[in-house]
């Protein structure tokens, strides 16, 4: 009876090889994990295109005071126009006026001359229209979305209509007096 049972040292050596198989296992199996989820991880990273549309340079040079520009960022419209004196002086007045998505047409604009802004109704995304000269422009010379009567003002503010917010105004820069780079 004696011979037969273990040493002490036996069953410490047991546990030891138990423990080394338990987690060389585990090793072998977070491994087998990550090497399946990284190519699907990797799937969700934005493609090239996407990439390259990222930012967009614009020549604001052949734009001519009181015209409008539609450009693509993202897959989104870009308005840009190079407003007048006088569509500047009636964004400012409308700094007053107690707005539903206030702001200050100064924390619109970096240049009181050109306004950007994304030309999708945030009610629910249509294109408003005013970007031609043959566009009705609402009731305050900006931006007029007949789909739902939304007003948008020369700043791109709603005014009057369903939407609850102005017109969003993309990150931008300008590169130098002629070029501004949008994203």
């Amino acid at each position: 009876m004696a011979d037969t049972a273990t040493s002490p040292d036996t069953g410490d050596d047991d546990a030891g090889r138990r423990d080394f198989l338990v987690l060389a296992a585990s090793g072998m199996g977070v491994v087998g994990v990550a090497s399946f989820a990284w190519p699907l991880v990797h799937t969700m990273n934005p493609s090239a295109e996407v990439l390259a549309l990222s930012t967009i340079e614009v020549n604001l040079d052949p734009i001519e005071e009181g015209q409008s520009i539609t450009v693509v960022w993202q897959g989104k419209p870009v308005f840009i126009r190079k407003r007048t004196g006088a569509e500047v002086a009636e964004a400012e007045k409308g700094d007053a006026i107690d707005l539903r998505d206030p702001q200050k047409d100064g924390d619109r604009v970096q240049k009181p001359e050109w306004l950007i802004m994304i030309g999708l109704c945030t009610h629910l995304g249509c294109i408003p229209l005013g970007q031609k000269g043959t566009d009705p422009k609402g009731e305050f010379g900006g931006w007029f979305c007949p789909c739902h009567g939304s007003h948008y003002d020369t700043s791109g503010r709603i005014r009057k209509g369903p939407a609850p917010k102005n017109l969003p105004v993309p990150p931008y820069k300008f590169v130098d007096d002629k070029t501004i780079l949008i994203g």
